[in-house]
């Protein structure tokens, strides 16, 4: 977060986001979301599925959240390096992303517990 810009490639435009910056936006945030819903999970295999959705947009929200603070103070406080939209846009899909796969891995999970108890 603190690391110098110099450090990673220059984005010139929206459509260059996929570079190597980007990319880690995106891995960083991700594995984020990821583990803070990671540590909701004997919650959500209770199945209650309000619980499942709160924890969720809690998640989101405070990934994303995050996600503008970090712009926030690389544009203010942090010496040599700037605040960027498309860092933040990064940010924000890899919240989701994250999200997202936490829950795909939920529900094989779900299912293959399902299947265990039915075959026992």
């Amino acid at each position: 977060m603190g690391l110098p810009g110099n450090y990673f490639p220059k984005v010139v435009s929206f459509w260059d986001w996929l570079g190597p910056d980007k990319v880690i936006h995106l891995i960083v945030f991700g594995m984020l979301s990821y583990s803070m819903l990671w540590g909701y999970r004997k919650k959500i295999l209770s199945h209650d599925i309000r619980y499942i959705k709160k924890s969720f947009l809690l998640t989101l929200l405070l990934s994303v959240s995050y996600g503008a603070l970090t712009e926030l103070m690389q544009k203010y406080v942090f010496i040599n390096r700037f605040g960027s939209i498309y860092d933040f846009i990064a940010d924000a899909m890899g919240c989701v992303l994250g999200a997202i796969t936490f829950f795909y891995y939920y529900k094989k999970k779900v299912k293959k517990n399902k299947n265990t108890a039915n075959n026992i």
